[in-house]
C-alpha cells in the first residue's frame, strides 16, 4: 500500500471522527423537548433543570386532552413523562406505535375521593362512583373499589398488571354502585354531583386535594405496576440526554424531592418498600 493511499485512509478515518465527535456535541447542545403533565411531572422536571444545569431541558406542558404519545410518535417532541406502563401498552397498539422505556420513576396512588361522605359505610344504596374512562385506569379504578370492599370482581381478577377488569367483571355489587365513566381530568369537576370519585393522582393535586390525607381510600405503593415512566422513541433510547434524563430522575435527589414536596402523594420508586 502506498503512502499517498494510507494518507488517504487516515485522513478519512479523521474526518469521521471529527464528524461523529460534531453530531454528538450538536446533539447535546440542542434541547431535550420533554411533554409532561403540570403536575407532578413539570415540577419534578424543573427540579432536574436546577440540579443539572448541563442538560438542556425544554419542558413542554400538557394541557389537557392532548396526546403526549402522539407528539412522540409524529417526532413533535423527543420524550414524554405523564403515564404507566400498561397505560404505554394500550396506546402502542391504538397508535400501531412502538415506544421505548426510559426510567421509572414515582407512583401516584389512585384515589377514591368524596364531598358527601366521611367513610364508605356512609354512602348509600345505588350510589353513583365516577370512574375513569379509559381502559386501564378505568379497571385499576375496579380493583381499588374491591380492595375497599364496595364491590367484588370475578374469580381470577386478582392482579391488575395481568387481568383488566370492566364494569361487567363485577361480581357482587351490594350497595348497587352506579359506576359512572368520565374522562379523567374531569372527574374532579363532578366531586359535587356523585358519591364518589376515583382520582388519577396528578389531576387530585391539581385540582388542590390531597391525596395523602384527604382519599377516603389510596392504591398501596408496594406492589403498585402503575409508576410513572420516561417515555421515548426506539430511535432516541441510546440518546446521550435521554440517558442523562433518565439518570437524574431516578437520583436520591429527586426521590428526596418528590417525598418531601408531595408528602406522600406522590412516592418516589426508590423508595418503594416491596
Amino acid at each position: 500500500m502506498t503512502k499517498t493511499r494510507i494518507s488517504g485512509l487516515i485522513s478519512a478515518a479523521l474526518l469521521t471522527a471529527l464528524v461523529s465527535s460534531f453530531s454528538l456535541s450538536a446533539q447535546a447542545a440542542e434541547a431535550l423537548r420533554v411533554a409532561a403533565d403540570p403536575v407532578p411531572h413539570a415540577e419534578i422536571l424543573q427540579f432536574v433543570q436546577k440540579l443539572d444545569p448541563s442538560l438542556n431541558l425544554k419542558v413542554i406542558e400538557i394541557p389537557n386532552g392532548v396526546n403526549s404519545n402522539e407528539l412522540l410518535a409524529h417526532g413533535d417532541v423527543d420524550a414524554n413523562y405523564f403515564q404507566h406502563v400498561p397505560y404505554l401498552h394500550s396506546q402502542e397498539q391504538a397508535l400501531g406505535q412502538k415506544f421505548a422505556v426510559a426510567a421509572t420513576v414515582h407512583i401516584e396512588p389512585l384515589g377514591v375521593y368524596s364531598h358527601k361522605h366521611k367513610t364508605f359505610a356512609d354512602v348509600p344504596q345505588n350510589g353513583t362512583v365516577a370512574v375513569p374512562n379509559n381502559v386501564t385506569n378505568l379497571s385499576r379504578a375496579l380493583y381499588l373499589l374491591k380492595d375497599q370492599g364496595l364491590i367484588t370482581l370475578k374469580p381470577g381478577f386478582t392482579d391488575p398488571a395481568k387481568n383488566q377488569a370492566t364494569p361487567k367483571d363485577i361480581a357482587d355489587n351490594p350497595k348497587h354502585l352506579k359506576i359512572l365513566e368520565i374522562e379523567s381530568p374531569q372527574i374532579p369537576r363532578s366531586l359535587d354531583d356523585v358519591d364518589l370519585a376515583v382520582i388519577n393522582g396528578n389531576y387530585a393535586l391539581e385540582a388542590g386535594l390531597n391525596p395523602a390525607k384527604d382519599a377516603l381510600g389510596l392504591e398501596k405503593a408496594a406492589g403498585n405496576p402503575y409508576a410513572n415512566i420516561l417515555v421515548t422513541t426506539p430511535a432516541l433510547a441510546s440518546d446521550p440526554r435521554i440517558k442523562q434524563l433518565a439518570k437524574d430522575l431516578q437520583s436520591p435527589e429527586v426521590a428526596k424531592f418528590i417525598t418531601e414536596k408531595y408528602a406522600g402523594s406522590v412516592i418516589p420508586v426508590a423508595g418503594v418498600k416491596s
